[in-house]
């Protein structure tokens, strides 16, 4: 086994190099987030969703299609608003008078990376639609079913302090994001970086450093990534502490929790924590992978009660305690 592990961390030391090709490439536009920019990088390799929040003006938008055009594929950038119609997203049926035939004209979801932006503003006929194409990772146009190409990811953002004119996502819209990251304001050496960039006319262009078949082939080197049975012990017991606080030591929380993590949460915690344990350029799974994706991954799978809103209590605090309370391996 040991011996299996050094030759995987050999591996994986030598494809790490598509990560660092990715990072250099996207630093040409993006200054100071690392952090924004592991995240997307943990997305992509992963193969879940990302949903980016903050105010504007943080390069959430940027990030995503500065990766995308790192990467040798097709790139859909969708702009939700309150008239957008299911069939502005995954395509319609187009009746053709000469041969009286119906043809299929697909949407911009027929992309790799689909940048779904303030995706809060759209109806719910539109979440539906794409809540298939992110689980499904297919669209159903009339009567034929369509497969969509891989890789396929879905990007999105949202605005956390507009609300007029917004629907809050469904829960079931939610969990299919294997991240939500909270992005927040650079730092004043960074933003310093990012005004004198971008107040000149010429920005550096950015070349496509990597293809599709790169980025399957190290999600399947990530899929072999070690992981010990006592990780996964760790991972059930962070997932069911938010089930059950009770019963795990932390009775102050049943009140605060309207409702726990799914058993998603238990699956992306090993995705992520895979692609983290990548990043690092290692064949197994520690857990400081666990916990340093651990918030990203479960922010958005806690429901807090009326209680905890009252006292102004955020499912990262209810995490937080989670976390210094689950016994680590």
């Amino acid at each position: 086994m040991d011996q299996d592990i050094r030759e995987l961390t050999l591996k994986i030391e030598r494809e790490a190099e598509l990560a660092d090709r990715l990072l250099a490439e996207t630093g040409k536009h993006l200054f100071g987030q690392k952090y924004m920019m592991e995240r997307l990088l943990i997305a992509l390799f992963g193969g879940g969703h990302i949903l980016l929040e903050g105010v504007p003006g943080l390069a959430k938008t940027l990030a995503i299609k500065t990766l995308a055009s790192s990467v040798h594929a097709k790139y859909q950038r969708i702009q939700f608003t309150p008239d957008l119609l299911p069939a502005d997203l995954i395509g319609t049926l187009v009746y053709n008078q000469k041969d009286g035939n119906f043809t299929t004209k697909h949407g911009p979801i027929f992309a790799n990376f689909v940048l779904a932006d303030e995706i809060n503003r759209a109806p719910a006929k539109v979440q539906s639609a794409l809540l298939e194409a992110m689980q499904e990772f297919q669209v159903t146009i009339g009567e034929q079913t369509f497969h969509l190409p891989e890789p396929f990811l879905v990007m999105a953002t949202q605005n956390p302090i507009e609300q007029e004119g917004t629907y809050p996502l469904p829960e079931a819209q939610v969990d299919r994001f294997m991240l939500k990251i909270k992005i927040d304001y650079p730092r004043r050496d960074e933003e310093t970086r990012i005004m004198r960039a971008y107040s000149q006319t010429e920005v550096p262009e950015l070349n496509a450093v990597v293809t599709p078949e790169e980025i399957l082939r190290v999600r399947k080197l990530i899929e072999s990534i070690y992981v010990d049975p006592k990780i996964e012990d760790y991972v059930l017991d962070i997932v069911f502490t938010s089930r059950e606080p009770e019963q795990h030591k932390l009775p102050d929380l049943k009140p605060l929790i309207q409702y726990g993590a799914s058993p998603r949460a238990s699956i992306y915690l090993l995705k992520a924590a895979r692609a983290h344990a990548f990043l690092r350029r290692r064949g197994y799974v520690v857990p400081e992978d666990i916990r340093a994706i651990g918030m990203d991954v479960l922010r958005h799978r806690i429901g807090i009660s009326y209680e905890a809103e009252a006292e102004e209590i955020t499912p990262e605090n209810i995490i937080t305690q989670i976390f210094n309370t689950v016994e680590v391996p």
